[in-house]
């Protein structure tokens, strides 16, 4: 293995003997230049792995060497050392991309601290991740088998999530497919934690925050005195939000960030609705029979929230004055984001933002975003450079300039689906891939959470004899017909509207503006 081989460029070059000597002792290999100028010069015919940089030297200066050193590598990590604390020096160094920073005197383990954080960082950092997640591991399993209430599953849910993101910096394929196993049966037992409590959330009070509860439970308490943008960012799992996250701190400061559970089915027509209009289903199609669509009816599903929502308001006795939007394409949210400032007086102006539903539907119908978004790390990294470029982050900003309360949350999530589950209905069964609604329908027992009678979840019967079942796992629904051709159609793309962590936990988040 070759050597690491350092530049150390200072006019004062005699004086640091002991430092080299340390460094070589260390099996460093050190050459030297006591002028910007030969340090060049240098670069012009080796190749050097970091590069040690004094200020203040004869001829050009430390921040003239640097910038010309850039222009050789901008890859280069460089660490400039200087007698100078004056702060227009540190910010020059900083604005250039240097990978530390060295106030004389130094000794060699300060050396030695910023070789090791510049060139071994990623090696460390990937030792101590994936030896901290070793640990944990045996946690989780423990916890898997004995985790019984929505809280923890909850918990448990984030708790992967975590180690998801962490695992995906170091890019240790053994430790992913180890926690890849984990999720698959931590859905197989939240499936069965599903299966065997969620009708009870209705009876007892005792269930978590869910779809038709959320306005009344968190956001109503947020509206009181402040004016507030809410942002419900349709198929936005608990991750895509996490990895955005820290391109919204720069403009607001998180108040609150928690889960709730969306609703079955985890789809766009039953779960936003509900949060709207804050009924189930079945209370929609009672109460408003003009509003609410079956599967099987005509048209568009979600064509009322603002009518759900307005008679929610005036359930609730709010008396506010507010605003619905919802954003289906590029050019309504830029639009949107050019006249924003013509929402300043509203108390409430509720934004739907439809792109990543979108993403979810183009993964399955182009071959491009396949590729683009081929598993959830690269789902999450399409979601994060379409929201820094969208006007979605413009109407942000405005709103923070305005002085918004910001409420960012969704409807459901989603579900990358590997498994097909043959079942069989008329041509009346609804078409979603992770739910069916029909009559007569034949499938797989273990492979669904079945509802028999669809209003003991208070769904509607669609007719006497209807029920639902729901997908399990990343379990899709395939037809015994052209069985082969829809299975490789479907497979390893992003559905919604069964039962999954994925699909079912998603974020709730109260920001203020900085």
């Amino acid at each position: 293995m070759n050597k690491i081989t350092i530049l150390w460029v200072d006019d004062e070059i005699d004086l640091l003997k002991p430092h080299i000597l340390f460094l070589e002792n260390k099996d460093y290999k050190v050459v030297t230049s006591q002028s910007g100028q030969d340090a060049l010069e240098e670069m012009q015919n080796s190749f050097f792995d970091i590069i040690f940089l004094d200020e203040n030297m004869p001829g050009i200066s430390g921040l003239e060497t640097l910038n010309e050193i850039k222009k050789i590598d901008a890859s280069i990590p460089v660490v400039m050392i200087t007698k100078s604390e004056e702060e227009y020096i540190m910010d020059e160094a900083i604005g250039s991309k240097i990978a530390d920073y060295l106030i004389k005197p130094v000794n060699p383990n300060q050396i030695l601290l910023s070789l090791k954080k510049s060139l071994d960082n990623s090696r460390l950092v990937s030792e101590k991740t994936a030896s901290n997640y070793q640990q944990e591991f045996r946690k989780i399993a423990m916890d898997l088998s004995m985790v019984n209430s929505h809280e923890e599953w909850a918990d448990l849910y984030k708790k992967l999530i975590y180690w998801e993101l962490q695992l995906e910096e170091i890019e240790d394929t053994g430790m992913t497919e180890i926690l890849e196993s984990q999720k698959v049966e931590a859905n197989s037992q939240f499936s069965k934690f599903i299966d065997k409590n969620y009708p009870d959330w209705f009876q007892n009070g005792d269930g978590p925050v869910m779809s038709h509860t959320l306005f009344r439970k968190k956001i109503q308490p947020e509206l009181e005195g402040n004016k507030t943008l809410l942002v419900v960012i349709d198929n936005l799992r608990y991750d895509q939000w996490l990895a955005f996250e820290e391109t919204l701190n720069m403009h607001y400061k998180k108040k609150q960030e928690c889960s709730f559970y969306s609703i079955l089915p985890t789809a766009t027509q039953y779960a936003r609705n509900a949060i709207f209009s804050g009924l189930m289903p079945l209370d929609m199609e009672k109460k408003h029979p003009e509003w609410w669509k079956n599967d099987t009816d005509e048209g568009g599903k979600n064509l009322f929230e603002a009518e759900f929502l307005g008679s929610q308001l005036k359930r609730l006795g709010l008396n506010l004055k507010w605003e619905y939007h919802k954003i289906s394409n590029l050019k309504q949210g830029k639009q949107l984001a050019q006249n924003f400032r013509s929402q300043k007086d509203n108390d409430l102006t509720v934004l739907v933002y439809n792109f990543v539903d979108m993403l979810s539907h183009s993964k399955t119908e182009m071959e491009v975003i396949k590729e683009l978004a081929s598993n959830d790390k690269a789902y999450r990294s399409l979601t994060l450079s379409w929201f820094k470029n969208s006007p979605l982050l413009e109407i942000i900003q405005s709103a923070q300039n305005m002085g918004m309360k910001l409420i960012l949350t969704t409807d459901h999530g989603t579900i990358n689906v590997k498994q097909p589950s043959k079942v069989i209905g008329d041509r009346d069964t609804s078409l979603n891939l992770r739910y069916k609604t029909g009559r007569s329908l034949t499938y797989e027992k273990k492979e669904v959470l079945a509802a028999e009678n669809p209003q003991t979840l208070h769904l509607p019967n669609i007719n006497l004899s209807s029920c639902f079942i729901f997908a399990k796992n990343d379990m899709f629904f395939a037809y015994p017909n052209n069985y082969n051709h829809y299975v490789s159609y479907y497979r390893n793309t992003y559905q919604h509207g069964g039962v999954s962590l994925e699909e079912m936990i998603v974020p709730f988040v109260v920001l203020e503006p900085k």
